[in-house]
């Protein structure tokens, strides 16, 4: 990989942290909610212009989602404004609809400023990462995998609940793994619903996820939260 922001690290408890993407209402209100449930929040990345719409991963969150987010002590993360592709789009159309979802959201929730940011879709072209990068604390992508030791600030690696939504043992796996290297785990999903979309996964396995993870020891943190961390800033 390209244009790294390596930030090395040594925890003395292992982080986790669960992150949504786009997101779909389901993320907030069941996943949001199971949660709440065992006292930890995430992080919403969130696309502005997605508001109010039907797409792939379900129904899309409403503008009167967003302050629910916040009131639940959950953060808020930029997705862009047009849910970009994160390697076929342009760079500098990439880095404008991160610009105007920064707007949007500046109009919406005054003051408030996202920190972190999830690449959609796909990993990003390296012109994108370097545009990008300096706009954020730290950026996440996927590769199904933990950050251990060194992180790459501007391309933090996650690992997708849905890929293995029929294998709960490749989850434990990986909390173990990452609760024996003191690393950072990062999830990633979008709806959270009975019947999920590809993308997603059902609440009995996401509740069973957080379970395992609480149980792990690990502190559960929203992505802005456990960065302070690493960084050594709390």
């Amino acid at each position: 990989m390209v244009f790294k922001r390596p930030l090395a690290f040594k925890l003395e408890r292992p982080l986790i942290s669960f992150t949504f993407d786009d997101f779909p209402r389901s993320a907030l209100f069941t996943g949001g909610a199971i949660l709440r449930n065992f006292g930890v929040t995430g992080t919403y990345y969130v696309a502005l212009g997605l508001a109010g719409t039907q797409t792939a991963t379900g129904e899309m969150f409403r503008i009167a989602d967003l302050e629910t987010v916040l009131e639940q002590g959950h953060e808020l993360g930029c997705h862009t404004y047009s849910h970009c592709h994160s390697w076929e789009t342009d760079s500098r159309a990439f880095e404008q609809s991160v610009i105007d979802n920064q707007a949007a959201v500046s109009s919406l929730l005054p003051g408030y400023v996202f920190q972190t940011f999830s690449y959609p879709i796909s990993p990003p072209r390296p012109s994108t990462k370097a545009r990008i990068a300096k706009r954020f604390a730290g950026c996440r992508e996927g590769g199904q995998k933990f950050n251990s030791k060194v992180a790459d600030l501007n391309q933090l690696s996650a690992f997708f609940l849905e890929k293995c939504r029929d294998n709960f043992p490749a989850v434990k796996d990986i909390i173990d793994r990452n609760q024996a290297a003191c690393g950072w785990l990062i999830f990633a999903t979008h709806d959270v619903a009975e019947i999920p979309t590809r993308y997603g996964c059902q609440p009995e396995f996401f509740a069973s996820v957080v379970q395992y993870a609480v149980n792990s020891g690990a502190e559960i943190l929203p992505l802005v939260k456990a960065l302070k961390i690493l960084k050594g800033v709390i």
